[in-house]
């Protein structure tokens, strides 16, 4: 479904790649968690993905398909075409992605005026069913209020009925949970696992947190300065890591009674 062939990305600004040739693929339907430190590379991993990579700000090489499709060094138009319909993208911080100005309903059923001819009514109606299917209570409400109106948690609920109404191919989530309390955090991956059970949707899952990365995903891709270092099923790399960098990551997990989660 997405293959990223030998991915290199260097900022003008910088000496050292940002990517320096990284390779993977998403099946249809899979999570895949991809994790490391800030710096790591992930972000700009999915940067290329998404066709939000600033060209004129760096070099870069290699492919990145979506379902045979070369997005890496495709016209903007193209671009266009697929960003939102085919590929939803979740940012870290929805108030600082969204726009305070705009009531939320509104932002949630962006896409649709950009790829459909659906009447207002009609993305209306689709915008709260969206905002329901993401568990929000009372989606009509929602609907009308702006973005300060509304918790971290039901932000990120909006974000990610924002990235789905569409019904897009494959999901981007940046860092989703970071900024939420643990209570919210496990909310919001029940929430993702349903959508992936329900829809089938591909998630590329990107997160400095092991653990909770092995909550959600079945395979795991670990990167550390730009590089990919280790790739493997969740439970493997989790309890037999074989890279350094990797070992760090899971003794960095925050252990109750001494013991690593089960």
């Amino acid at each position: 479904m997405l293959e990223i062939r030998d991915l290199h990305v260097r900022f003008h600004t910088r000496e050292r790649e940002a990517v320096g040739g990284v390779s993977f693929r998403i099946e249809e339907g899979e999570i895949l968690g991809l994790v490391g430190e800030s710096g790591s590379g992930k972000s700009v991993t999915a940067m290329s993905v998404a066709g939000l990579l600033p060209r004129k700000q760096c070099d870069y090489r290699g492919e990145v398909l979506l379902d045979g499709q070369e997005l890496l060094h495709a016209d903007r138009s193209i671009l266009r075409r697929i960003q939102g319909k085919e590929i939803g993208v979740v940012f870290q911080e929805p108030m600082s992605a969204m726009n305070p100005l705009m009531r939320v309903g509104r932002q949630v059923e962006e896409v649709l005026l950009i790829h459909t001819k659906l009447t207002d009514e009609e993305r209306r109606r689709k915008a709260i069913e969206a905002l329901a299917a993401v568990e929000l209570p009372e989606p009509e409400a929602v609907y009308e209020k702006y973005p300060h109106e509304l918790s971290g948690g039901m932000l990120q609920r909006a974000m990610i009925a924002a990235a789905i109404i569409a019904r897009p191919k494959l999901l981007l989530l940046d860092e989703p949970t970071t900024a939420l309390d643990v209570t919210i955090q496990a909310q919001i991956l029940k929430l993702l696992k349903r959508l992936n059970a329900e829809s089938g949707i591909s998630m590329l899952f990107i997160s400095h947190n092991l653990n909770v990365v092995r909550q959600l995903c079945r395979r795991v891709a670990v990167m550390q300065r730009g590089l990919l270092v280790e790739e493997g099923e969740s439970d493997q790399i989790f309890h037999h890591p074989q890279h350094p960098y990797t070992k760090k990551l899971i003794e960095a997990i925050p252990r109750r009674e001494g013991r690593r989660p089960e």
